[in-house]
């Protein structure tokens, strides 16, 4: 096996350097490198930290961890499913890893998970080496298309009730993901009273891309909120999402319960309505109040 050149041997150890700018590198300790491959979309490799357990690396940045994946996976999910009252029909836009589609299923007023992934060799990847993340993608409720995302939305409308856009850095193929027509396309699969979330990157290292992400859906949705939560992998730590909903789901208080109802490992009820709570610099850098 051929290891990528971001994969050196340092001092009899193993080590993955994550380019993350040009003044910052992040180094990762590694036990083993289990697999490599190259895709027609991108490097895919999954290797075995020595402190975060297996993961899932994309042309050299770290997508996912076996150790803290459940705290992006429940965040970008729990939230805007509990917040709907009665989701039955979920999109999944990127996440081939499957742990968002994982959270979804706890639901039990989903009937159906559409999972769109533009690379099917990322999901066969974790099918294989993180099992944790995508064992569900075989349940019965689930339909997995191997397509690009924008492309999907261009065909469907008034079908979902949730959309989750669980996509990578706005680069390479999932640059188009955090531009307007794309928002545009996600408001038109909406049901009437849907909700949508993104990922809206880090306030530390991309906040234009949160500022641009939250204006754009400011001008789609009626109601658009940005929470956040701590995920250690992620540079900065501080992951930010961001929901544009077609009602205001805050007026029912009911959807704290409803996640003070599910199993998870990072999500209460507590922490998902202290979420809210942004940080003043990042309310600044919003123009919000919340």
């Amino acid at each position: 096996m051929n290891r990528p050149e971001y994969i050196q041997e340092r001092d009899g150890a193993l080590w993955l350097t994550e380019v993350e700018s040009d003044h910052l590198k992040l180094n990762w300790r590694l036990k083993d490198v289990l697999h490599v491959e190259r895709s027609p979309f991108q490097e895919i490799v999954i290797v075995d930290t020595e402190t975060f357990g297996r993961a899932l690396v994309l042309d050299g940045v770290v997508q996912t961890t076996a150790g803290d994946e459940f705290i992006y996976n429940e965040m970008i999910s729990h939230i805007p499913l509990a917040l709907h009252p009665n989701p039955k029909r979920v999109l999944v836009i990127g996440g081939g890893d499957g742990g968002v589609v994982r959270e979804c299923l706890k639901y039990p007023s989903v009937e159906r998970v559409d999972l769109v992934e533009i690379d099917e060799r990322v999901t066969r990847a974790c099918k294989m080496y993180l099992p944790e993340l995508a064992g569900k993608l075989d349940d019965p409720r689930v339909r997995t298309r191997f397509e690009d995302g924008v492309q999907y939305v261009k065909g469907v409308r008034n079908q979902y009730d949730v959309i989750i856009v669980d996509s990578s850095d706005p680069i390479g193929p999932a640059a188009v993901l955090f531009e307007e027509p794309f928002y545009r396309l996600v408001k038109e699969a909406l049901r009437p009273g849907g909700i949508m979330v993104c990922q809206s990157e880090s306030p530390f290292f991309y906040l234009p891309v949160l500022q641009n992400t939250r204006r754009l859906l400011n001008e789609l949705f009626p109601v658009t909120r940005t929470y956040w939560a701590p995920v250690p992998t992620y540079p900065g730590a501080l992951w930010t999402f961001t929901l544009g909903c077609l009602f205001d789901p805050f007026e029912d208080s009911g959807w704290i319960c409803r996640i003070r109802e599910k199993s998870t490992r990072y999500v209460t009820a507590e922490l998902a309505v202290g979420s809210f709570v942004l940080p003043a610099f990042v309310r600044g850098a919003l123009g919000v109040a919340e």
